[in-house]
This record gives structure tokens, sequence and C-alpha cells, in this order.
């Protein structure tokens, strides 16, 4: 499936939204609202794209690669805890979209991407006046779509902080909003909960492209009877089939490939996160099929000989997390202070750290995903809406008399939510 150069060059002048216009404007890049993207997957049908986490530049290189090759529609992403304003990613909201633009021209691609502020967490309600302030900042910087992530809080708090700031969040972007957090097989998400949320949305004239929930998946797990509980998910979907809500996929890394392809095929999801595969298959150590780092007997990480990192700037870096007692869990602060020294890096290393990426998220797209030959289908979007501005899916269904401050907190204490053991569940 393709489209004509012309097709193209049509989408390019109408489908890029204000912001990317402003910053890009002889850019022949398409970057576009995370709406586009969603219904190019819904348009396919049982497929869902990857949201490829960019925790460096070489990760969001290969990932592009390889949504090109796939003739997919794709979102490059980075959440809050690495890419906000305390963050250990040198890839971050405000640097995010300048790079997706850089790439997407050097490599001349031709397909839709969205640029996806993920995981905007709002941990406690004193969170949201910053929220105000920064929210705004992210979308001149070239944002196109944000994942509202006030799920650390009650349900009726969860609400209201949306409510609070999604005035902030430009119509035509895409949104993403969250009823729980990556706790495995604890506090999983209800259809009442995930109703709850999107109703009173809705009563507000605010009309999510996806929801993400936790539906049993659980970080760094293996083949088990934990991980993505697909039935739960459908549940979750149907309930909200009047609403229109896509699904989104969160903590994708530790699910086999055939619990995946499940998820595409029986359920409404139309994004998936990946994080931190990419980051160590971009190292170059060894993965499974789950996209887990295999480590050694003593607990370390094996390096593929000869793939990724150099063998000296891997053993600096390994080095540098032993001197801090850092556990594998925290590799993922090296990327801050060694991004320099990867680009530093001759050019043949940095090529095949970016093909390895490539190669790992094509396979996912097209073998797992169902995504390949989805980028015509959110150009088409654009031509048939003649605008980056898709509009929402679902009208107002709700009546906002019933969804008043005092409503949505007796509301919520009806509900009778379990949100499972408390902690740091962000990433």
């Amino acid at each position: 499936m393709s489209v004509s150069q012309a097709d193209f060059e049509r989408a390019v002048a109408i489908g890029r939204p204000p912001n990317v216009r402003k910053l890009f404007p002889n850019s022949k890049a398409l970057l576009v609202s995370g709406k586009v993207i969603d219904r190019a997957l819904l348009a396919k049908g049982h497929a869902m794209t990857m949201a490829a986490n960019g925790r460096s530049h070489l990760i969001i290189r290969g990932a592009l690669m390889a949504a090109q090759r796939a003739n997919a529609a794709i979102i490059i992403e980075i959440a809050r805890s690495e890419g906000g304003a305390t963050s250990y990613c040198p890839v971050n909201y405000w640097n995010m979209a300048r790079q997706v633009d850089s790439l997407a021209n050097e490599l001349g691609l031709t397909i839709p991407i969205a640029v996806h502020a993920d995981h905007y967490g709002i941990k406690k309600e004193t969170d949201l006046d910053y929220a105000k302030v920064e929210i705004p900042t992210m979308f001149e910087a070239g944002i196109t779509s944000i994942a509202m992530d006030a799920s650390h809080l009650p349900d009726d708090k969860n609400l209201l902080a949306n409510l609070a700031l999604l005035q902030f969040v430009p119509a035509w972007a895409g949104l993403e909003t969250e009823i729980g957090e990556i706790k495995g097989k604890e506090g999983l998400s209800s259809p009442a909960e995930a109703l709850f949320l999107i109703q009173g949305l809705n009563a507000h004239n605010l009309f999510p492209d996806w929801i993400a929930l936790n539906n049993g998946t659980t970080h760094g797990i293996e083949a088990s009877s934990l991980g993505i509980q697909v039935g739960l998910t459908a549940q979750v979907h149907e309930a909200l089939v009047p609403y229109k809500v896509s699904g989104a996929q969160h903590g994708t890394s530790g699910n086999s490939s055939e619990r995946l392809r499940e998820i595409a095929a029986q359920t409404r999801t139309t994004k998936a996160n990946v994080a931190t595969a990419l980051q160590m298959i971009s190292w170059g150590l060894e993965v499974n099929d789950y996209g887990n780092a295999i480590l050694d007997e003593a607990g370390n990480f094996k390096k593929v000989p000869a793939a990724g990192l150099s063998e000296k700037l891997w053993q600096e870096m390994v080095a540098y997390a032993n001197e801090r007692g850092w556990k594998s869990g925290d590799y993922k602060k090296l990327n801050l202070p060694f991004e320099n020294k990867i680009m530093g890096q001759p050019q043949a290393i940095r090529e095949r750290m970016a093909k390895r990426v490539e190669n790992f998220v094509y396979t996912l797209l097209t073998e797992v995903f169902n995504a390949a030959d989805t980028a015509p289908l959110g150009i088409k979007a654009i031509l048939a809406a003649g605008s980056y501005d898709l509009g929402p899916k679902s009208g107002r269904l709700e009546n906002p008399a019933e969804w008043t401050g005092d409503r949505i907190a007796a509301r919520a204490a009806q509900l009778g939510t379990d949100k499972g053991p408390a902690g740091n569940f962000e990433d």
C-alpha cells in the first residue's frame, strides 16, 4: 500500500499542527497529532503501533527507520520521569520534536509521526499549578500528543486533575488518560473505573483518544500467569464502546510476542509503549523474546560482542554504575551522562546501534503488532479531513449537571476501587 508523492506533499501542507508548522516552516516531515496515528490503526483494524520510548537519539533514529521500512504510522515518546524537568535522559519534552523532525528530513521519511509526552504524571494536587505553566511550553516545543496521568490519585481526584489541566492541551492534540499504574496482578483496573473517568470527561466535552489501564503487566516478568490480562482488557474496552476510546498498552516489555499479538487481535488497543527493551538493544545487550535483558549467573548484563556500544565504552558505563552501587534497574540513569560519549563513537558503531533497534522494532511492527502499511491510512485520514485536526471520535453523551464537583466525589465513593500497593510505579 502506498500514497502518491502529491498526496504526501498535500498531507505535509495541511496535516502538520500549528506548533509544528511554526517551529519547522520549511520541513518536509509529517509530524502529526496523535489522533492521526490512532485513526490509522483503527482503519486497519486489530492493529496497534509502537510508541517507541526515545531515551536516546540513536533509539529514535532506529525506530523511525523501522517504521519507514514497515510503512507504518508511529509514535515517538518520552515520559515525564525520563524527559521532564528532572529527568535521566538526554531526550526531553523540549527537544524531542526537533530530533524527530531533523531525522525525518535527513532520512526522507514519508510516514506520519506523532511526538508524544507520555506519563505526564500528577502525583499530588499541588502539582497542578506547576503543570498549568509547563504543559503549554511542551506544545510550544513541538509536542503533538500527551498522556495525562493522574492515576496515582484517587478516582475523583484523577478526574478533577484531568479537568483542570486539559484546558491547557490544544483541542487538535492526541490525548491519552489513565486509570491504573503498572502493578502486576495487584490493583487491576475495572470497567467501572474506566467508565467513571471517560464519562466524567465526556460530560465536559473532553474526548480522549486512548485510555491506559493496569491490566496486569509487570516490568521484568517472564513466561508465567502474570502479564497482560487480555480478557480484562477486552472487557474494559467493550464497556467504553459508546465513547469510542482506544486502548494504550503500557509495560509491553516482559510480555511475550504471543501475548502482544492477542492484545492487538482481541482488544481495541492501537498504541503499545516499548521502552527499556529499546535501550538495552541499542547498547548491544542480549535480550529474550520478552524484551528483557538476559543476565549471567552473577546477575550482570550479557553484552553481545561487536554489537551496540563499543566494548570500551560499555565497560566504562558498567564501572560508572558500579561506583554508584546501581543495580540492573538503575542502568537507565546512564542515558544522560553518557549520551555525548555515545554520539562521539565512530560512525560504524552508531550505525550498528541504530540498526539493531531498527530490526527489533520492524519485527514488532510487522509480525506482532500488525502495524504494517498503516502510514497511508494516516495520510488518507488527513486528506479526508482536509486538516491537521481530525476532531473527536465521539460527541457528548453525558449530562454535565450530573458531573459537578460534589457529584464526582459521590460517584467515586461508590466505586469501591482497589488501587493496589503504594509505591513508585512510574516507569
